[in-house]
């Protein structure tokens, strides 16, 4: 399944570059935003099946970027995965809360990075993500 489109969004350029890489060696195709405004550009022209999303973003953070992405029907299908140094149950409860699917503690493991976004994205494939009722404004 090569070149299945990944948007990366952290605002640290070491961890943009470092996902880049890991996941082009894959054959994904992979754009970067640093901060959520850029995210929302990207998003005008480039349809991603998964977002990394960095939970610390400058302005507005991660989460609120994540409900907003949820908002939008037209995003249903990509799978989101927050990003965070924040390794607290409690902050994985409010990615999860938010609309993220899953939730990979930072610092990036470079061995298992490509794997885990496979086995996201073949599980969306195999169950779409279902809406909830709290998904819609």
């Amino acid at each position: 399944m090569a070149n299945e489109p990944i948007l990366v969004v952290d605002d640290n350029p070491l961890n943009l570059k470092l996902a880049r890489l890991l996941l082009a060696t894959e054959n994904y195709e992979v754009r970067t935003a640093e901060h959520a405004a850029a995210a929302l550009t990207v998003l005008e022209t480039f349809h991603p099946r998964l977002i990394l999303m960095d939970i610390q973003l400058p302005g507005m953070d991660g989460l609120e970027l994540t409900r907003r992405l949820r908002a939008d029907p037209s995003l249903d299908a990509v799978v989101i995965l927050a990003l965070t140094a924040y390794a607290m149950e409690t902050d994985e409860q409010k990615a999860l809360d938010a609309g993220c699917d899953g939730y990979i503690a930072k610092p990036l493991d470079t061995r298992s990075l490509p794997d885990v976004v496979r086995t996201y994205l073949d599980r969306q494939a195999n169950q779409p993500r279902q809406r909830c009722p709290t998904d819609t404004q």
